[in-house]
C-alpha cells in the first residue's frame, strides 16, 4: 500500500499527488514512469514521474481526467492509499548517460504542452542542478490551464509562457515562440518536447527547420507499461518499437507521428463511454 501524502488539483481536471514510495524514489531518474494500481480491482495505469525526493522518500504523479481509470486515481483523497505502485520503469532521458563535461557545453530548450509540463520539471531540474543551460517554453490554451510555472521558473535559466488566446505570455503556440527566440539570437543544441502528440509533431518539424536535434516522449501511448499488450507500438526509424520498454523518449526526427496519432485515438470511444459511467 502506498500512501498519498499530498493532493492538489492544478486545474479542474488535472491532479497532482505526492506519494510515499521510498524505494522507487531512491532509484528514479528523469524520463522514467510508474505503474499505479488505484484499488484491488482497478486497472494498472502508467504515469510519468513528475518529481522525486530521495530524502523524503516520495514520488510525484500528475494525472489528467480522461476515462474511468484516471477518475479512480483522482478520486483518491490525501491520506488514502494506492493498492500498488511499481517502478521506476522505462529508460531515463538520454542526457542522464552523457559525460558531465560534455553536458556543460549543451544548451537545452524544453517545449512543454498541457499535462506534458509536469514531466518536464524533473528533467529541467536535473540539468539545471548540474549547471547546464536550460530554457523552458510552456504552452496552454489559456492562462488558467498553465501548470508547474512556479516549479519550472526555479529549475531553468529562462521560462517562456505561451497561450493560444494571449491571456499570458507569448500570444501563440510554443513552436512559434521557439522560432521567435531563435530569430532573436538564441541558440540551442538540443530540444525536448513533451505534450500532446500533435504538438510534438509540429515541434519536431520546427526543430528540423531550425536544425535543432529533438527528443520527444511517447508516454501517452502506453497502456500496460510492460510491452505485453502491444498498444504502444510505434514506428521509429523504420522499425517497430514499444514506447514502454524501448522509450518512452525517442529521437523526434525518427518517429512516425501520423501512425502514433492513429494509435492514440483507437480507444477514444471506449474511454468516453467508461468516463461517462464513472464521472457523474
Amino acid at each position: 500500500m502506498f500512501k498519498i501524502l499530498k493532493r492538489e488539483m492544478l486545474t479542474p481536471n488535472i491532479c497532482k499527488m505526492v506519494v510515499s514510495a521510498p524505494r522507487i524514489a531512491r532509484a528514479a531518474l528523469p524520463g522514467q514512469f510508474l505503474i499505479v494500481l488505484p484499488g484491488e480491482e482497478g486497472e494498472r495505469i502508467p504515469l510519468t514521474i513528475s518529481d522525486y525526493d530521495r530524502e523524503e522518500g516520495t514520488v510525484t504523479i500528475v494525472t489528467q481526467l480522461v476515462g474511468a481509470s484516471s477518475a479512480a486515481i483522482i478520486a483518491k483523497e490525501e491520506g488514502e492509499f494506492f493498492r500498488d505502485v511499481v517502478g521506476p520503469l522505462g529508460n531515463p532521458s538520454a542526457f542522464v548517460h552523457m559525460d558531465e563535461e560534455a553536458l556543460k557545453g549543451q544548451r537545452y530548450i524544453f517545449i512543454a504542452g498541457g499535462l506534458g509540463t509536469a514531466p518536464v520539471y524533473p528533467q529541467a531540474k536535473w540539468l539545471h542542478d548540474r549547471g547546464v543551460a536550460v530554457d523552458v517554453i510552456i504552452g496552454a490554451r489559456t492562462k488558467d490551464l498553465l501548470i508547474y510555472t512556479e516549479e519550472l521558473g526555479s529549475a531553468c535559466d529562462n521560462l517562456y509562457l505561451c497561450t493560444d488566446d494571449g491571456s499570458a505570455g507569448f500570444h501563440g503556440v510554443g513552436t512559434a515562440c521557439l522560432e521567435k527566440l531563435v530569430s532573436d539570437g538564441k541558440e540551442y543544441t538540443q530540444a525536448v518536447a513533451i505534450g500532446p502528440m500533435i504538438m510534438m509533431k509540429f515541434a519536431t518539424l520546427t526543430c528540423k527547420k531550425l536544425e535543432i536535434p529533438i527528443d520527444v516522449s511517447l508516454n501517452m501511448l502506453m497502456v500496460d507499461g510492460t510491452g505485453m499488450c502491444g498498444a504502444c507500438r510505434v514506428t521509429v526509424a523504420g522499425k517497430t518499437r514499444f514506447a514502454c520498454v524501448d522509450g518512452p523518449e525517442f529521437n523526434g526526427y525518427d518517429v512516425d507521428f501520423d501512425e502514433a496519432m492513429r494509435r492514440l485515438g483507437q480507444y477514444k470511444a471506449e474511454e468516453a463511454e467508461e468516463k461517462a459511467k464513472y464521472v457523474k
